[in-house]
């Protein structure tokens, strides 16, 4: 995965809107996430969402705990300053999501599209997985949107992995058992077609 430099020059070159992932709503996120839990109080994750939409949604349903973590400061301003006073409701953390210090079995459901994909090394998906592993809840959720096989090999300029449902669940391990899976057609801001994989997984009750 390159550096944080790449990532601050995406957004401090575009508007949010005109990046490759942009969308107006993540619907299908924003459904799976429903199907999760029903309780509004739900700590949520958005990993990679600095300047997603996600957390405007979120809120404007009700969901009342949520923490979203970017790599990049200049996304999470973009969208602090979005939100206004409302920003103040929601916990902002900058910092790498294979290493950054999360607290632990504390999230409900971990959300993240378009981040795993980019993590071309083994290392880097083992920290990734690690990292979710350690601050997820026992019986908690993952939603991972990713490039299916029919998407384009790489995206920002970057190469991306592909998956399919059996290849992400053998990167997620024993662990997480996948509970629902969805394609999804994603028109970028330029017209550029991205097919992608929405899994959903749930986190095995550990056991003695």
């Amino acid at each position: 995965m390159k550096s944080k430099s790449h990532w601050e020059n995406v957004y401090a070159t575009k508007p949010p809107e005109r990046v490759g992932w942009y969308a107006p709503h993540l619907h299908t996120s924003l459904a799976m996430i429903a199907n999760c839990v029903a309780e509004k109080n739900a700590r949520v994750i958005d990993v990679g969402g600095g300047a997603s939409t996600l957390v405007d949604d979120l809120r404007g349903r009700g969901y009342e705990q949520i923490t979203v973590l970017d790599l990049s400061s200049a996304a999470l301003s973009t969208t602090r300053s979005r939100l206004g006073i409302a920003a103040a409701k929601v916990e902002w953390i900058e910092g790498d999501v294979k290493t950054v210090e999360l607290p632990p079995a504390y999230y409900d459901i971990w959300h993240d599209r378009a981040v795993f994909h980019f993590l071309i090394k083994a290392d880097d998906r083992q920290q990734y997985v690690q990292n979710m592993q350690r601050s997820l809840k026992d019986d908690g959720h993952v939603i991972i949107a990713t490039f299916s096989p029919e998407a384009p090999p790489k995206c920002s300029g970057l190469e991306v992995r592909r998956y399919n449902p059996k290849l992400l669940q053998s990167e997620l391990g024993g662990g997480f058992e996948l509970q629902e899976q969805k394609s999804e057609m994603h028109l970028t801001p330029g017209g550029v077609e991205q097919m992608y994989l929405y899994c959903h997984f749930r986190k095995r009750v550990h056991t003695q």
